[in-house]
């Protein structure tokens, strides 16, 4: 399994809401350390997304808007990249985690809400649908909020589906997890919206860290029953730093 990250992504300052948590001084730091130190994943640089890409995804009008804001613009582009490197691993059999900011699954194709920007995930999908190298995709987005900015940027593409996790208790939204994936659809690639905030101390406050570890075993599991393996994460929610890189890593392991 292979990390994306690119150092850029410690910047802090890419956004002006100063209620941006996305955007937390310090966010990736001990998520990356907690993967680097595990030793286990080794780690790809990413290249910023191109314009065309995005269009893929976007409105002419929401790209000029964020364009208008330079700072954003390349951090966001460049968590695009990330998105599409790990999406390209994952397209070779080589599972991917992108550990990147700002998140995407709250970006529809005209504007953006909730810390996101650009739609990260639905620009890798689309930009494999376009070369011709997939021609489906099974979306599973385990934040707490729902992915709508996804679900929105794939609306047009019907066997591209997007399967938000729910439950009142981690009990419950594995069940729920572990239901869906056995009748899930027999597709061309796995792309998974890795949001962390459903966790016991962050906002959701019902799963623990092992949790994290069945959800990415589960995701394994139906990779192995595709055939081919294909699937790839990227980070979205988690603002709760002092456990961020342990959950991810409980992730990672189970997903790997």
């Amino acid at each position: 399994m292979r990390v994306i990250f690119h150092e850029d992504f410690h910047q802090s300052f890419y956004s002006e809401d100063a209620f941006d948590n996305g955007a937390a001084e310090g966010r990736l730091v001990n998520l990356m350390a907690a993967l680097r130190h595990d030793g286990r994943y080794d780690v790809d640089i990413p290249a910023p997304a191109t314009r065309a890409d995005l269009l893929r995804a976007h409105t002419e009008a929401h790209i000029a808007a964020i364009e208008a804001k330079p700072r954003l613009f390349a951090m966001a582009s460049l968590a695009a990249g990330a998105a599409i490197l790990a999406s390209d691993l994952a397209l070779q059999g080589e599972p991917s985690f992108a550990c990147l900011r700002p998140p995407g699954h709250h970006a529809s194709r005209a504007q953006a809400w909730g810390h996101c920007t650009f739609s990260n995930l639905a620009i890798a999908l689309l930009r494999l649908r376009a070369a011709g190298q997939i021609h489906s995709a099974f979306v599973v987005d385990f934040d707490l909020h729902t992915g709508d900015g996804t679900k929105d940027v794939l609306r047009g593409w019907p066997e591209a589906e997007v399967f938000n996790t729910y439950g009142d208790s981690a009990a419950e939204l594995i069940q729920n997890l572990e239901v869906r994936l056995k009748q899930a659809p027999q597709v061309d690639l796995l792309a998974v919206s890795a949001g962390f905030d459903a966790y016991i101390h962050d906002l959701g406050g019902k799963l623990a860290t092992d949790d994290y570890f069945t959800i990415g075993r589960l995701l394994q599991g139906y990779a192995i029953r595709l055939g081919h393996q294909r699937r790839f994460a990227v980070l979205e929610g988690g603002y709760y730093l002092p456990d961020l890189g342990k959950n991810a890593l409980a992730f990672c392991r189970g997903f790997e």
